[in-house]
């Protein structure tokens, strides 16, 4: 039984110290505490809005209209998004992690989803459907991985995320099409 304490402590040590590196490289890296240009957040925006969920969606679902390995990508694609966004949400109810606005006192230059914070849900849509038209078409895999990658900072540069949040979005959207692909 005292093992099982001792265990416990330690855990949370860890949990706390990885919480605390976490929000330290939140303030390092999000334009939240300093001064931004329109031009910067501008930008910024319209990379997070590459993540959306209705962004994700019609990049999976229009291609269905289509013919060939498109139509195919799209449907790994919308599966990849269906797997991965569930797992999301029941990770965020079971984790319930705030958002940064609510630790670190900076207020968010988009507006704040109303979930919880962990795991990052454009992170995760975005790489899933990145990844998967990327291993159909490896011509495009630099600039599609790029361009999920970005979502993912964004979404720190802009304040609604950790990015501890953005990397275990990103990961489970991996593990989701890798598993998809395997089943085949």
């Amino acid at each position: 039984m005292h093992t099982s304490l001792g265990a416990r402590v330690s855990a949370a040590s860890s949990l706390a110290r990885l919480d605390e590196r976490d929000r330290a490289l939140f303030l390092r890296m999000s334009l939240t505490g300093r001064p931004c240009s329109r031009v910067s957040r501008a930008a910024w925006v319209v990379v997070t809005h590459a993540g959306g969920l209705w962004t994700s969606v019609l990049a999976s679902v229009l291609p269905l209209f289509a013919d060939g390995r498109l139509r195919v990508a799209a449907l790994h694609a919308l599966a990849g998004l269906s797997l991965s966004h569930a797992i999301v949400q029941l990770v965020k109810r079971n984790v319930e992690r705030p958002r940064p606005s609510s630790r670190v006192q900076h207020r968010t230059l988009v507006a704040e989803p109303p979930c919880f914070s962990f795991p990052s849900g454009h992170s995760t849509a975005a790489m899933s459907v990145a990844f998967m038209y990327a291993i159909a078409f490896p011509d495009y895999s630099v600039a599609l991985m790029a361009l999920a990658i970005a979502v993912g900072f964004s979404r720190v540069r802009l304040g609604v995320h950790y990015p501890g949040d953005v990397l275990a979005g990103q990961l489970i959207a991996l593990a989701s099409d890798a598993l998809l692909l395997a089943l085949w």
